[in-house]
C-alpha cells in the first residue's frame, strides 16, 4: 500500500515537470532536425511562469472551471493507473476528461475554438478503439484488466501482443497533438484553425491546458511503458528505452509530415488498429 501512494504523489508531483522537460526536448531536437539552434531546454517552464504573470483576461467565466475539471480528471486518471487501478476504468476517465475539453473550447462560441472542439471529439473517437484494444490484449494475457497483475506478469506483454502495441503507438501521435494529425490544436499558429481549441486560452487558462498535456503525455508514455515491464526489474530499463525510441520517432514525424483531413485521419487509425490489434486479437483467440 506505501509504495502506491509514493508511486501517486511522484506522480502529482513530478509528472508536470517531466511533461516539461520532455517538450522542451521536442522543441530543442525539432530546431536541430530544422538547422536551428532552437529555445533553451527549460523554454516550456519559462513560457508557463510567464502565463501564470500575464492579466487575467476572462473570455467566458465557465472556461475555467471546465479547464480545472480537465486537469483534475487527467490527474485523477493517472493516480488511478500508479496506484495500480483497472486499465479500463483509467481509459474511461481520460475520455471524460477530453469532454470537459471540448466544453471549454465550444463555450466561448469562437467559430475556430467550435471546430476544434469538434475535431477534439473525432480525435477520441479515432483513439477509443485502439485504447479498448489495449485494455482487452491485457486482459486476454493475464486474466486481469488490474494494472498491478499486468506489472508483475512474467514476461512483458509485448511479446503476445505486438499488434495491439503498434496501434497504441500510431495513436500517440494523435494524443499528442503531433503532425499528420495535429487537427484540434496545432502548436503552428499558420493553419486554417490558428491555434484550434486553445486560441481563445490566454494567460492562466493557457497555463492549466498546458500542465494538462504535460501529465497526459506522461500517462500514455506509462502506458507504453506497460507493455514492456515485468516482473523482472531490467524490464524497467528496456521500457524507458523504448519510451525514448517512440517520443524521438513522434518528433521525426512531427516533422517530416504534413497535416492530413481529419476524415483521412479517421480512416487511417481505424484501419491500423484494425489490422494489427484485429489480427493480434484474432491469433491470441485461436492460439
Amino acid at each position: 500500500m506505501l509504495y502506491r501512494v509514493i508511486s501517486i504523489l511522484c506522480y502529482i508531483i513530478l509528472a508536470p515537470f517531466l511533461g516539461g522537460l520532455l517538450e522542451g526536448l521536442d522543441r530543442k531536437i525539432s530546431a536541430r532536425m530544422q538547422g536551428r539552434v532552437g529555445p533553451p531546454i527549460l523554454q516550456p517552464f519559462y513560457d508557463l511562469i510567464k502565463l501564470f504573470k500575464k492579466q487575467y483576461i476572462i473570455v467566458d467565466r465557465a472556461q475555467h472551471f471546465l479547464l480545472l475539471s480537465y486537469l483534475a480528471l487527467v490527474v485523477f486518471t493517472g493516480c488511478m493507473f500508479f496506484g495500480g487501478s483497472d486499465l479500463l476504468m483509467c481509459f474511461f476517465v481520460l475520455s471524460t476528461a477530453s469532454v470537459f475539453l471540448y466544453f471549454a473550447a465550444v463555450i466561448t462560441s469562437s467559430p475556430y475554438t467550435t471546430i476544434g472542439g469538434q475535431r477534439e471529439l473525432i480525435q477520441d473517437m479515432a483513439c477509443e478503439p485502439a485504447l479498448l484494444f489495449a485494455a482487452l490484449g491485457f486482459y486476454l494475457i493475464s486474466g486481469s484488466f488490474n494494472i498491478d497483475t499486468i506489472v508483475h506478469s512474467q514476461y512483458s506483454a509485448i511479446a503476445k501482443l505486438p499488434g495491439f502495441f503498434l496501434a497504441f503507438v500510431f495513436i500517440l501521435t494523435i494524443k499528442m497533438r503531433k503532425s499528420p494529425f495535429d487537427e484540434s490544436a496545432s502548436h503552428h499558429a499558420h493553419q486554417e484553425l490558428v491555434k484550434g481549441i486553445t486560441t481563445e486560452m490566454g494567460g492562466r487558462n493557457l497555463a492549466i491546458y498546458n500542465v494538462t498535456e504535460w501529465y497526459e503525455t506522461v500517462l500514455m508514455l506509462s502506458v507504453l511503458a506497460l507493455f514492456i515491464i515485468n516482473e523482472n526489474p531490467w524490464s524497467y530499463l528496456a521500457a524507458a528505452l523504448v519510451i525514448c525510441a517512440a517520443y524521438f520517432a513522434e518528433i521525426l514525424i512531427d516533422n517530416t509530415a504534413a497535416r492530413v483531413k481529419t476524415s483521412t485521419m479517421l480512416k487511417m487509425t481505424w484501419m491500423v488498429t484494425l489490422l494489427s490489434a484485429g489480427v493480434n486479437f484474432l491469433v491470441l483467440m485461436l492460439v
